[in-house]
């Protein structure tokens, strides 16, 4: 079952579902719906909508570069089945599926943690061009709820940063286990017992 992508908002056409168009050129247009289809005839440009995926892309609220994406290309080279082939395959796709969950969790925290600061500075700004116009009892308060929201934001930062390293440190670690335990098989022919595999160290 092949499921091919939104020429205009670039979601998922399942068999059966959607428009296809194809133009004098041979040319063949899939859309998930009308929606896309009216639009595209319409010939607005989908970086300027901002419901397509282009448009979250071109804006950076989505990863655009990623070596997680160049694994769902299709492949159209037809290879011999083999069990142990699906088998890594599908652990593959369920690891890359992981890591790329991982990174957009961390591309969204780090994209909304841009704008809270920024609204942050906005608020304190705020505070100190018209304090005139807060009551005399609340101007105290309102500063110092300004400098423990800051002080929280600070510390988040310090702790994803931490988990970070201490991620990299781990992964630095199992890398290094499997180069020592890894070692070089070969193979030998014992004359009356046929093959033997014996382990060389490099």
């Amino acid at each position: 079952m092949r499921i091919e992508t939104c020429y205009f908002c670039s979601q998922p056409c399942y068999p059966s579902k959607g428009i296809t168009f194809v133009r004098n050129d041979a040319k063949v247009f899939k859309f998930c719906r009308s929606k896309c289809h009216k639009n595209f005839k319409m010939k607005r440009n989908p970086r300027k909508l901002a419901w397509t995926k282009s448009f979250r892309r071109a804006h950076g609220k989505e990863m655009t570069v990623d070596s997680t994406l160049a694994f769902a290309q299709r492949r159209n080279i037809p290879v011999r089945y083999n069990r142990d082939l699906v088998a890594t395959t599908l652990s593959a796709m369920q690891r890359v599926s992981e890591i790329r969950a991982r990174r957009e969790r961390q591309f969204y925290k780090n994209r909304m943690k841009g704008n809270r600061a920024k609204q942050l500075e906005a608020d304190r700004k705020l505070v100190v061009e018209n304090q005139h116009l807060l009551p005399p009892q609340h101007r105290d308060q309102a500063q110092e709820v300004l400098e423990q929201a800051a002080e929280v934001d600070r510390e988040e930062m310090e702790l994803e940063e931490d988990v970070l390293e201490e991620e990299k440190v781990e992964k630095m670690k199992e890398a290094n286990a499997k180069q020592k335990v890894k070692g070089k098989r070969k193979q030998k022919l014992v004359r009356g017992q046929g093959v033997e595999a014996m382990d060389v160290d490099e």
